[in-house]
């Protein structure tokens, strides 16, 4: 199968070759970037960094930084695997999933890889939708319509990317045992935990039927590393998905590991960091909306680095970022997830510049051309 543009990553790749050059990156989904010498002033040891041998690292990752992250989360280190990227755990997943009939149960708007590699594998894609006018929260009972005997996975992702929505901790509970009464798999993807902007969250890594996913993309704000990881608490399941992981990619890279082990040691100082910036720029875009109440519309994110606001007029919002581009100012269109009235906003990869980006997104805002035309 032949898979379909990838919309979402060609748009983002041209903050590398825009021209004129991309000033203000309010399309990334990440955190505030941290450089290399940040990173080691947390406590690592540049001697020991260089003295890392380049060679392979076990598949399921370094006793170190397993131990480290079972820590983090709360489980034991053996219910850890690491992947590349919570990408690379999703391929994984769907490509365990596949087999004659089987159909997997996604989230509409969702990550736009999903619905393409699943499909690249044979299954079938269910999809429940988030719906704006319920502030996009997950509809527990339109979820178990969709399962049936051929539903191989349910994935959720909590806190939301583009949305920023959160499941309770009654939803996530209750769709962990419908799918364990029924031996379906129950994923949550919860790369933006613990990034919450009002009652914490919860994390499904506890539920001992579920499979959560995590990366040092997000919350973390280490995308250049591209390392994720799994809970996984069912030993078969584990050996699966090594298994898998032999054929695709093998193991991640030794020097990474390293630097991801001293992140999850400081990770307090990390979380905190990405806590401070996105909460401040969130503030900031309480009073954008509401400045610009009459163009556009918005649900606040209750939690990650994302919001999905949508233009009022029902205007093409690729052609409303594309405007924005040519001035400098990078959003990611909508009909990258999906909707194309929508754009996705991201509150916390320009660190302390968001500020400035939002005067000027604000000015480019007042010419009319911006706005689009009905789609």
């Amino acid at each position: 199968m032949n898979l379909p543009p990838f919309l979402l990553g060609q748009w983002l790749e041209q903050k590398h070759s825009a021209n004129p050059p991309v000033e203000y990156d309010l399309g990334s989904s990440t955190g505030p970037v941290w450089t290399l010498r940040e990173l080691l002033s947390l406590g690592g040891d540049i001697e020991q960094l260089l003295d890392t041998k380049l060679f392979y690292m076990p598949s399921h990752g370094s006793p170190a930084l397993r131990a480290a992250l079972a820590g983090m989360v709360g489980v034991e280190p053996e219910e850890i695997l690491l992947a590349t990227g919570g990408a690379e755990a999703l391929l994984i997943l769907f490509h365990l999933a596949a087999g004659p009939g089987a159909n997997v149960v996604l989230p509409n708007p969702g990550f736009p890889a999903n619905d393409a590699i699943a499909q690249s594998f044979g299954l079938e894609t269910r999809h429940y939708t988030l719906r704006a006018e319920n502030h996009f929260q997950v509809d527990v009972e339109e979820i178990e319509r969709l399962v049936d005997r051929a539903t191989r996975l349910v994935l959720v992702n909590s806190p939301h990317n583009p949305t920023g929505a959160v499941l309770s901790e009654a939803q996530m509970r209750r769709l962990h045992d419908f799918c364990a009464e029924r031996r379906v798999q129950f994923v949550s993807d919860e790369v933006y935990h613990p990034i919450y902007h009002g009652p914490a969250g919860t994390s499904a890594s506890r539920l001992p039927r579920a499979t959560a996913i995590g990366d040092f993309s997000k919350a973390l704000c280490l995308s250049g590393l591209r390392i994720g990881w799994i809970v996984e608490h069912d030993p078969a399941r584990r050996e699966q998905f090594l298994n898998a992981r032999n054929y695709f990619t093998a193991s991640s890279a030794a020097p990474c590991e390293y630097l991801a082990a001293i992140a999850v040691t400081q990770h307090e100082t990390i979380y905190e960091r990405a806590r401070s910036v996105a909460g401040k720029n969130l503030g900031l875009l309480d009073g954008f909306f509401d400045e610009h109440r009459d163009h556009l519309s918005w649900v606040r994110p209750a939690g990650g680095m994302t919001g999905f606001p949508k233009l009022n007029n029902g205007g093409d919002g690729r052609r409303f970022c594309r405007e924005l581009l040519r001035r400098g100012l990078l959003l990611a269109p909508g009909d990258c997830f999906g909707m194309p009235a929508h754009f996705r906003i991201g509150f916390a990869a320009s660190g302390e510049t968001f500020a400035r980006a939002l005067e000027k997104f604000s000015d480019l805002l007042k010419d009319a051309k911006t706005l689009g035309q009905p789609a």
